[in-house]
């Protein structure tokens, strides 16, 4: 049963949320005397186009530059941790093994986009968030709910989406930041960007550097260090194409018990867009994702390389309030290092489109998405969105939407345990939700469920040992409840999330997903007070499985983050950030502790 503290919690919590609206109220007015929401802001990852968070017909969340200068993370886990259908595990802090869950799905079925070219490992199947510093990117885009009419494989339980800093109006306009803290912690990072005539540039650097804490109790210190570079540039033409190149990397050392490691994350890609006509808008992009890893310690060294090279050609047709995105993409990942797998490439090819149609006050989106996989065959995903304007401020939605989870190549082939008959993971998913937009403040209600089929697991095979199969199946249902508030110099954000990820198959039948928290909760407040801003994070998680036997607890916890900023001179500012201020002895995983109160200090030049 939970404890009396954490149900406690949850009350206030839930009182909190629910009482939001009441205290805006009289602060706002009605659509009828406003154009639309300042909290109904402008997305891109959920349609490929950008429409506002009512328009996707989606349950989105947008953290914006605002919210990530306030709360200047060390980690960009920390920032979802808490908001709508997020979870996060570490198995420990500063780099440390993270996973993401979106609405209880594996990591490996959350897709991670850093502006438009997807990053991951293609063994291990999910993303390395723990090694991206949150100081290299703007804002970002959390999707909820499947897209892989639009993204192939991964996206069942969403995509989140990473945008770096883009470039300012003239200039050029530097900005640099130094900084540190708890742990023997120091933090520096600088940018450069701007624009003459129709050229565009932006580049950035960091650099973060920790003795860390330990990741089990009464261990030692584990270190990590990681440098990032960052180059954006483009050029507008004056037929209205426009030309430009990215490239960010990532590479440092992380420790861990028994041995260190050094990582690469790289993203790098050139596009080229063109309005064909005025209704038709032609981009083609190449990219190229790389994720290393390279293991030392006595017992498995290693060294594991990815690298996912990928053409996409994307078309929007607008007619009037409607607009139709077609394109195909092919790519191909290649996996080398120390270990022999039987294969070290495949490719995919598929062909996507997507209608946008607005007949006010309905709109309806439909999408379909064709892959053809070398390894694992082919997939068919699709989605249909209809949604309805009770009136200016409130939409209805629903949406039905398939997707699918693509074998790895550890899952395929490692040595004397791969599988190469798998098939995909399969998922069909229905949703409802209804938004409320108003001139402060919104609200956003959804509930859900997936229902999972060949879910890929490891089970006895012939012969006795283990290798994964698929053999299980999953029915995930939940609600989430979010609203968010500018008023006068507060800025106010609330999350719930009500979770069931259940396992529907095998000895494990009718218990919870392992890892899964059922419930957690998220404030976020903010005040402005002149040259001075104050605020805090209040996130709290129920308890967790850490095995599919159910048998083994993970108690929940609440977390404080505090934080303070000081504008002392023109473009000169302080920041102060103490990450969970109470001292929480916590963990996500078994056995896996992370860091207790933690405080980190810096000083900014620039705008």
């Amino acid at each position: 049963m939970k404890t009396k503290q954490y149900m406690a919690a949850q009350g206030l919590a839930a009182f909190g949320l629910a009482a939001l609206p009441l205290a805006v109220q009289a602060q706002t007015t009605t659509a009828e005397d406003t154009d639309t929401a300042a909290l109904n802001p402008m997305v891109v990852t959920a349609t490929l186009a950008p429409r506002t968070a009512d328009e996707t017909l989606s349950s989105v969340t947008l953290l914006d530059e605002a919210t990530l200068r306030r709360q200047d993370p060390t980690s960009v886990t920390d920032l979802f941790r808490g908001q709508p259908g997020v979870d996060v595990t570490t198995s420990g802090s500063f780099g440390k093994n993270s996973s993401v869950y979106l609405r209880g799905t594996g990591n490996e079925s959350t897709v991670l986009m850093i502006d438009g070219i997807r990053l991951r490992s293609a063994t291990a199947g999910g993303a390395a968030w723990h090694y991206l510093d949150p100081r290299m990117f703007q804002r970002a885009e959390i999707v909820r709910g499947p897209r892989g009419s639009l993204y192939g494989a991964d996206a069942v339980g969403g995509v989140v989406q990473l945008f770096t800093h883009g470039a300012q109006e003239g200039g050029p306009h530097p900005s640099v930041s130094v900084g540190g803290g708890s742990f023997n912690t120091q933090r520096y990072s600088a940018t450069l960007s701007g624009s003459s005539g129709g050229t565009h540039y932006s580049f950035a650097g960091s650099r973060f550097d920790t003795d860390g804490t330990p990741v089990r109790r009464d261990g030692e210190d584990k270190g990590y260090d990681n440098t990032t570079g960052l180059a954006r540039l483009s050029h507008t033409f004056d037929g209205g194409g426009e030309l430009g190149v990215l490239a960010l990397r990532a590479r440092g050392s992380n420790e861990f018990d028994g041995g260190e490691s050094d990582f690469v994350q790289q993203v790098a890609g050139v596009y080229a867009e063109l309005p064909m006509t005025d209704r038709w808008t032609s981009r083609l992009t190449l990219s190229e994702a790389r994720d290393e890893l390279d293991t030392f310690n006595t017992a498995f060294p290693s060294l594991i390389e990815t690298r996912t090279q990928t053409a996409r050609w994307q078309n929007t047709l607008a007619f009037g309030l409607h607009e139709l995105v077609a394109g195909a993409e092919y790519s191909e990942d290649r996996v080398s290092g120390t270990t022999d797998f039987d294969e070290s490439r495949r490719d995919n090819t598929a062909v996507f489109a997507q209608g946008l149609l607005d007949f006010a006050p309905f709109a309806l989106q439909a999408g379909l998405r064709y892959d053809d996989n070398e390894a694992y065959g082919e997939e068919v995903t699709g989605s249909l969105a209809l949604g309805y304007d009770l009136d200016g401020s409130h939409t209805l939605r629903a949406s039905y939407g398939t997707a699918f989870r693509a074998p790895t190549f550890n899952d395929l082939y490692w040595p004397n345990s791969g599988n190469p008959d798998l098939e995909a993971e399969t998922s069909e998913t229905v949703e409802v939700g209804l938004r409320g937009s108003y001139q402060s403040w919104y609200w956003d209600l959804a509930a859900y469920q997936t229902d999972l089929d060949d879910m890929i697991a490891w089970a006895p095979a012939e012969g006795g040992f283990l290798a994964p199969q698929n053999v299980a199946e999953a029915r995930i249902r939940g609600i989430e409840l979010s609203a968010g508030a500018e008023i006068d110099d507060w800025t106010l954000a609330a999350a719930l999330t009500w979770l069931d990820p259940e396992n529907r198959s095998g000895a494990n039948a009718g218990n919870r997903i392992q890892r899964r928290a059922g419930q957690s909760a998220r404030f976020d407040v903010d005040r402005e007070l002149g040259d001075w801003s104050l605020g805090g994070s209040w996130i709290l998680q129920g308890y967790r499985y850490d095995d599919a036997a159910n048998e083994d607890r993970i108690s929940g916890f609440g977390l404080v983050n505090l934080r303070a900023g000081w504008a002392f001179a023109p473009m000169w500012s302080a920041r102060l950030t103490v990450e969970n201020a109470l001292d929480k002895e916590y963990e996500t995983a078994r056995d896996y502790i992370n860091a207790g109160r933690a405080a980190f200090v810096s000083v900014h030049f620039g705008q």
